[in-house]
């Protein structure tokens, strides 16, 4: 079958693209044949390459649809000659004005081939063997001479998406380790940072993205972790037992309790407390029957609960023993609300220590939350 025109029927004036398309549609075929349907998958997977969106992708797959042959094979005849009304019909009622905005972006997009008769209609003559010898309508043969382009562009579409799978994993990786040494190393600059970054991640990112994302966390694991390796690398000191063990332990005990009873008193009572954070009891080896006995079992709780020792003592500073206890009763309470319990305790005693949070509050909205 041959061609007989190449410019638009009526007014349309012949543009510099349709000469580029119909040099295009002329162009040796790549292969003797190709099928439709791989065509049409490579293309919805690099759509964005080739400036191409879902909707008018399925007036293309409506338009090969109309093509009998699962294969596009050179030298045969590749036009859609379907009038607007069946091509409507078969993109499931899609309006008159929709279907050619989509026909012509496809046209623009060097996918199809406009081919016009001397009417504009869109028909085929057959010989006498009932072979279509001329017809008019959409050529589909640019799809066939641009079918390896196509698979190229979609081959390298489906491996920046693979690169970014592995870069999103990365990061996550990267963002738990940030996390972890940020309670570790109570370092607040490390976990506003983190925390932007996980906000970041809610996004679609493209691989630039994530490259960057990655490169920030970890220029900022490494800082942390270079910061943190002279106290890691401390060497441990070998504990000798002796006799007088037993009577350090009462000395510790001592102390502890005199910094309990020089500590503001609150304004709860230990039942209270007890009762609004019932679960800190079955961790309890014998009954809690004073503050001393509470923060001897908290202090053992706040690391289960992902208080890192060096926070847990910046707490009792800032907030006293009693308070620093209440608190993390009140945490290990909601663990199941809060992400990061160090980080919140963290935060809580800096604000008691400026004065603007106190444990009594916390466990009074608690009381009244469970009331």
């Amino acid at each position: 079958m041959t061609t007989v025109t190449t410019t638009p029927f009526g007014r349309r004036p012949v543009t510099a693209g349709q000469v580029k398309l119909t040099a295009l549609a002329a162009r040796p075929a790549p292969c003797p044949g190709v099928d439709k349907w791989q065509v049409l998958d490579d293309l919805t997977t690099a759509a964005s390459a080739f400036g191409l969106g879902h909707r008018t992708l399925s007036v293309l797959q409506v338009l090969l649809s109309f093509h009998r042959e699962r294969e596009l094979t050179d030298g045969a005849s590749l036009i859609v000659f379907a009038s607007n009304a069946r091509l409507s019909e078969r993109a499931h009622g899609m309006p008159d004005s929709t279907l050619r905005r989509h026909l012509a972006a496809l046209v623009e997009a060097g996918m199809i081939a406009r081919h016009d008769s001397p009417n504009g209609k869109r028909y085929a003559r057959t010989g006498s063997g009932g072979e279509v010898v001329r017809a008019f309508g959409f050529d589909l043969r640019p799809l066939l001479v641009r079918s390896a382009e196509i698979a190229r562009e979609a081959r390298q579409v489906e491996a920046v998406a693979a690169r970014c799978v592995l870069l999103r994993e990365e990061v996550i990786l990267l963002l738990r380790d940030a996390e972890k040494l940020a309670e570790f190393a109570g370092s607040d600059a490390l976990f506003d940072a983190s925390r932007l970054i996980r906000r970041d991640l809610r996004r679609r990112l493209d691989e630039v993205d994530l490259i960057g994302l990655r490169d920030r966390l970890r220029a900022l694991v490494e800082r942390v972790t270079d910061e943190v390796r002279p106290e890691v690398d401390k060497p441990v000191e070998t504990i000798e037992l002796s006799a007088c063990d037993s009577e350090n332990e009462r000395h510790k005990q001592d102390s502890d309790k005199t910094l309990i009873e020089s500590e503001r008193p609150l304004d709860i009572d230990l039942r209270g407390v007890l009762n609004a954070c019932p679960d800190v009891l079955p961790y309890a080896v014998r009954p809690v029957r004073s503050w001393e006995d509470f923060t001897r079992l908290m202090a053992g709780l706040a690391p289960m609960s992902g208080v890192d020792v060096a926070t847990w003592r910046e707490a009792c500073r800032l907030m006293g023993p009693v308070g620093a206890s209440v608190t993390v009763a009140a945490i290990v309470q909601r663990i199941g609300a809060i992400r990061s319990p160090g980080a919140y305790l963290r935060t809580l005693a800096r604000k008691a220590g400026e004065g603007g949070f106190s444990p009594e509050t916390l466990v009074r909205s608690m009381q009244a939350r469970s009331a």
